[in-house]
């Protein structure tokens, strides 16, 4: 299968691989911090969220719940990529989920950083971990090369609106302050940048800003939510 990222014009952030055993195995190097196992999966997933009914807030499923299912064979083949995917990532030691999303909340708080899943940003540990994520229907999150991206907290006009509010000095505690409340995790892109997608089926391995980490995180965002769409179907861990 041809590579999403070479039609797209490449992207140096991101490494295509062929196999979960590798997409686990791969260490991040070289400034590479997305791995991809790109996949075109069997099966029909919008089916599966026509079954589960209304969903009004982030809902998720476990096997039981999918297996309750009445399915046609197109959506039992979906569904036996959903335990599947859910199963290798328990045996890797992982603790996935799989959510029914019909919208992320926003940040409501008028401010200089927004501070939600649809502002570009990276994930954070406290310990060195890894983010995997997968979209199977409606649209899929999309990343951000390091080099396109500014730290929201880095630009001078955003980080003298945060130093007035914090009414302190742009010392150890403010830098603290700007931790506690997350803004320092998100992203702007810079004019010209190009996002590259993540696409449905492909299951991706990301890096997040913990420490020991050999790469810088990987920035990435949600997609928007159009109201009248149905949930997103994300699996995560």
């Amino acid at each position: 299968m041809k590579s999403v990222f070479t039609s797209l014009g490449g992207y140096d952030c991101v490494k295509v691989v062929g196999s979960f055993e590798e997409l686990v195995a791969t260490p991040f190097a070289g400034g590479v911090n997305a791995l991809c196992w790109q996949r075109a999966l069997p099966g029909n997933f919008d089916e599966i969220m026509s079954k589960l009914g209304v969903i009004e807030e982030i809902t998720s499923l476990e096997e039981e719940d999918l297996r309750a299912l009445v399915l046609s064979p197109a959506g039992q083949a979906a569904r036996d990529v959903l335990i599947g995917d859910l199963r290798r990532l328990r045996a890797a030691g992982l603790s996935p989920s799989l959510d029914c999303i019909p919208a992320y909340p926003r940040d409501e708080e008028i401010g200089p950083v927004p501070v939600d899943v649809y502002s570009f940003h990276a994930d954070s540990a406290t310990v060195v971990a890894d983010t995997y994520l997968c979209s199977y229907t409606v649209a899929s999150s999309e990343g951000l090369r390091n080099a396109d991206a500014r730290r929201c907290v880095d630009i001078p006009e955003t980080r003298a609106e945060l130093l007035r509010r914090y009414g302190g000095a742009d010392d150890g505690s403010f830098r603290a302050f700007l931790s506690e409340h997350f803004y320092d995790l998100h992203y702007v892109a810079v004019p010209d940048a190009r996002p590259f997608p993540f696409r449905l089926g492909n299951l991706w391995r990301i890096a997040t800003e913990c420490p020991g980490s050999p790469v810088p995180p990987c920035i990435h965002r949600a997609p928007a939510t159009i109201i009248g769409q149905p949930p997103r179907l994300l699996l995560i861990s």
